[in-house]
């Protein structure tokens, strides 16, 4: 490609392309369905200016450019044909005496949260050790301490970008509002290359851990439960629900954390659910040890190399009917293929999410009960099958949905995804793009 050449002497990263050392690792994003992507090059950007320079030469080439924290992406957003601007290098990790974060753009949670814990804070985000911390944090960042604190976006108080023109901007508040406006919900990608954030932390907390599980005969009982009262809990609770149809029999768990110790929270838990499940544990644990005690919940019938995953997913502000619930079940355990995976995800919003308005962030998904996603993984059985099922399995509760999608958990299908993705903030952020990135450099299906 021209101009691969002047990049390779001009950045202090690495430019790396087809037959070249270590090719075949840095093109291949975590999402197993997008390893086929084979792209020009792979720019490992070790400074602000290797992007500068890099976005310079896909300007004036007009090659596809896309930027990649982590590359957890269900649409495979942070793969191309073209230039993928790796930013792992860029993942320095600072905390002033007030407790303000500065992160590179290509830090992971697992760093995030070990440099943290070294100052007692931490900060409301996902469990998955390898996911970009830029990446969940533009499209709005869910996890076990939100209910409490909000999204990882709300707690973002500025952002170092590097725009498509080549400028360096620092956002804020204060300092080109529209852009962090935008940054704060939209998704990544779209506005400009993001190089560093800072953040607003929290005190890591004690938590006590719970994980609860009942046979599948009854999981009507605990879904309809679920639904009617974890959304509502105390902002000190987050109860995920998860069903797994694998290897072995169905697994239906509830699990998550109460902050503080609690020594009757599963106990609690069963009161409200109101069946008698046939395992309970909870201990007493710290926020940096929790993270990590979560992530094998569910983990049977789990392939040991990564398997392409297909993901639905819908909001929901008002409970499924029971009969829904019966027939939602019935889809997810019948006809599963020899080696395909599939799960039910629940996750609760309310408490803090729910408390900023619509509109003063580009994230408007701000009156939601909780997310419903329909995951499977598949190998064997090929991805064919296994979206046919994701595909029937939301259309089945759809009707019950708010028609609102998050946009961290992109799905290519979506026909009206300007309003799912975006409801009535997606005027003003097509404003936002045309200020900013005038002549669409940045762009992908379904972009703003």
């Amino acid at each position: 490609m021209t101009g691969l050449a002047e990049l390779r002497k001009a950045l202090t990263g690495e430019v790396i392309e087809p037959g070249t050392r270590g090719y075949e690792t840095a093109r291949k994003p975590a999402m197993a369905l997008f390893w086929h992507v084979r792209p020009q090059a792979v720019i490992r950007c070790a400074s602000v200016e290797d992007v500068v320079r890099t976005l310079g030469v896909a300007r004036e080439s007009g090659v596809h450019v896309v930027p990649r924290g982590g590359g957890h992406c269900f649409a495979g957003r942070s793969s191309t044909d073209g230039i993928v601007l790796d930013l792992t290098p860029l993942h320095s990790i600072s905390v002033s005496p007030a407790g303000v974060a500065t992160v590179g753009a290509g830090a992971r949670l697992a760093e995030v949260y070990d440099a943290l814990h070294e100052h007692g804070l931490t900060l409301p985000a996902g469990c998955g050790p390898s996911v970009g911390i830029t990446g969940l944090t533009l499209g709005g960042g869910l996890g076990i301490l939100g209910r409490k604190y909000g999204l990882t976006c709300d707690r973002l108080l500025g952002a170092q970008v590097v725009l498509t023109d080549g400028q360096i901007v620092d956002c804020d508040a204060d300092h080109e509002p529209e852009l962090f406006w935008a940054l704060r919900g939209a998704g990544g990608g779209q506005f400009g290359v993001v190089t560093s954030l800072a953040f607003d932390t929290v005190p890591e907390p004690d938590t006590t851990r719970f994980e609860l599980t009942w046979p599948v005969a009854d999981a009507p009982a605990v879904i309809a439960a679920w639904q009617d009262w974890a959304p509502d809990a105390s902002d000190d609770l987050s109860a995920n629900l998860k069903l797994v149809a694998a290897d072995g029999p169905v697994q239906v768990i509830m699990f998550g954390a109460m902050l503080g110790t609690q020594l009757d929270i599963a106990a609690r838990i069963v009161d409200l659910v109101g069946v008698h499940p046939a395992s309970e544990n909870q201990a007493g644990l710290p926020y940096s040890e929790l993270k990590r005690s979560l992530l094998g919940i569910g983990s049977a019938g789990q392939p040991e190399e990564p398997a392409p995953i297909v993901s639905k997913s819908e909001f929901f502000r008002r409970s499924l009917p029971i009969r829904t619930i019966a027939e939602l079940l019935d889809v997810f355990t019948r006809d599963r293929p020899a080696g395909e995976r599939r799960e039910l995800n629940f996750t609760p919003m309310g408490g803090a999410y729910n408390r900023v308005p619509a509109d003063d962030t580009a994230f408007v998904h701000r009156s939601e009960r909780y997310l419903l996603e329909h995951v499977a993984a598949h190998r064997e059985s090929g991805e064919e099958a296994a979206t046919q099922w994701a595909r029937r399995s939301r259309a089945l509760v759809h009707p019950w949905g708010s028609g609102h999608v998050y946009q961290n958990f992109p799905d290519p299908d979506l026909t009206n995804w300007s309003e799912a993705y975006h409801g009535g903030n997606y005027a003003r952020l097509a404003r936002v793009k045309r200020v900013y990135d005038p002549e669409r450099l940045l762009h992908f299906h379904q972009a703003v």
